[in-house]
């Protein structure tokens, strides 16, 4: 009796074993890749001018939002919003000269999170913030973006001029750079995708947080000539104007807009054109880099059992509504792409076309992870999205520019509201360019109403200037 009592003993605890190992198998690994400056400029998304073959093959294994919005159109806060599930307007991070985490003392992230549950957890480039990393969120991080020059070394100039002052390439607050010989491993993010691409090399003995941060498109658009070529001047196509498109918004609404810089690119010598080929030059060579580490993953034994997490941080504007850039409520700036594979729940090449924002990505990894969602996330997990994108969702998404100034946005409607109690309402089911603004109409009072509901109740004070 002894000697079975011993061998069920055994058994009980190599079963228990094998399931810790099993579990530990079975926990998915994150890769997490975020794009500064990125809209909604790539192939999958149905532009016929940009060149993103890597961008799209991502899209092809799993869901496409097509509706998705950042908390902010600016890098701070909207990093900030989604890395944490709070809201600017609790936070009061609203600006880039804010430090995210002395703003938020001892705030829960999604990095530390996984750290907590027994994930190793390492990232690169620009996550959160130029300059504001909290190196206790991390088991270990590779070059970082600073966003001085690009942070980078992009070599020699046999003309002497330094990187992004060149003669001709510098529009206003634009700069870019021919990095000599083609040299893109002097590039930061040709750096920081090889990071993670070594990480994923490596034998791993837990579960992985792999974040990627790409810096391109952002300025400097420091690339290669061949990623140029791509784009010949006279074949660029400018997205359509309207010349009197802030004739019906408010005074902050201008302000936001600066179209004298519009003004002045338009004014100088193919300016719309140099800038927009700049652009999408760097949107290629970032979409090299995806490809890079998709390559590195797809050869790696954990292809199978990775989460992939792909967003642009906030979009941008290229003319439209005589603005260029982004830190505007309208669609170019706040509209950004997602992409998500998630094995075992999305299902290859689908689309949602359900309005959601960035403050849902924590909740939603953290439910795919199973992981505790932190309390201070008060928007719901999209699983149910990814599983089937076609599912019920009746939450618009929110978008705060600076303090007391929203976008509320559902499948048909972008509204705004501006602190000083100017409003904007679009009906993008006949206007999709945002060109008339109709909120002044008495029929439209219902549907200002209903989306005025998701405004929030109290803005805090800016940690940052006003």
């Amino acid at each position: 009796m002894k000697t079975i009592s011993l061998i069920l003993t055994s058994l009980c605890l190599l079963s228990g074993s094998l399931g810790a190992a099993e579990a530990k198998v079975n926990k998915p690994n994150v890769l997490f890749i975020v794009v500064d400056d990125l809209r909604n400029w790539q192939g999958c998304y149905g532009d016929a001018q940009a060149k993103t073959p890597n961008i799209d093959r991502l899209a092809a294994r799993g869901v496409r939002f097509d509706r998705a919005y950042c908390g902010a159109p600016l890098c701070n806060p909207t990093r900030t919003s989604l890395i944490t599930g709070i809201r600017p307007s609790v936070s009061g991070v609203y600006e880039n000269n804010v430090r995210w985490f002395s703003a938020l003392p001892g705030v829960m992230t999604i990095p530390l999170l996984f750290k907590q549950n027994g994930y190793y957890v390492s990232g690169a480039g620009k996550i959160t913030h130029a300059g504001s990393l909290r190196a206790t969120d991390w088991n270990d991080f590779g070059p970082v973006q600073d966003n001085k020059e690009g942070g980078e070394d992009v070599g020699n100039d046999p003309n002497g001029r330094k990187p992004g002052l060149a003669d001709n390439q510098r529009y206003g607050n634009f700069a870019w750079h021919v990095v000599p010989n083609g040299n893109e491993a002097a590039l930061i993010d040709y750096r920081t995708t090889s990071y993670i691409i070594n990480r994923l090399a490596k034998p791993q003995d837990k579960p992985f947080f792999l974040a990627l941060g790409i810096h391109r498109p952002h300025t400097p658009w420091n690339v290669p000539q061949k990623n140029l070529d791509l784009y010949p001047l006279d074949k660029i196509q400018q997205p359509k104007i309207n010349a009197h498109d802030l004739d019906d918004v408010g005074p902050i609404a201008k302000i936001m807009a600066r179209p004298s810089l519009d003004a002045e690119i338009r004014a100088l010598p193919q300016g719309p054109e140099h800038v927009i080929q700049a652009y999408l030059a760097s949107v290629s060579f970032c979409d090299a880099q995806i490809g890079r580490v998709l390559d590195s993953l797809d050869k790696s034994p954990y292809r199978d059992n990775t989460i992939i997490v792909f967003w642009g941080d906030h979009g941008w504007n290229h003319g439209e509504k005589q603005h260029w850039t982004k830190a505007v409520l309208w669609e170019e700036a706040t509209r950004a792409p997602m992409l998500w594979v998630a094995p075992g729940v999305t299902k290859p090449g689908t689309v949602c076309e359900r309005t959601v924002d960035f403050l849902s990505v924590f909740p939603t990894l953290c439910d795919l992870a199973g992981l505790p969602v932190p309390e201070q996330c008060k928007n719901p997990s999209f699983r149910s999205l990814l599983a089937e994108p076609k599912s019920a969702w009746d939450r618009p998404a929110l978008t705060t520019m600076g303090l007391g100034n929203h976008a509320v946005r559902d499948e048909r409607w972008r509204y705004i509201r501006y602190v000083d109690g100017a409003e904007e309402l679009y009906d993008h089911s006949v206007d999709p360019l945002e060109w008339t603004n109709v909120a002044a109409k008495p029929e439209n009072a219902a549907t200002k109403a209903r989306l005025a509901k998701w405004l929030p109740a109290q803005n805090a004070p800016s940690k940052g200037r006003p």
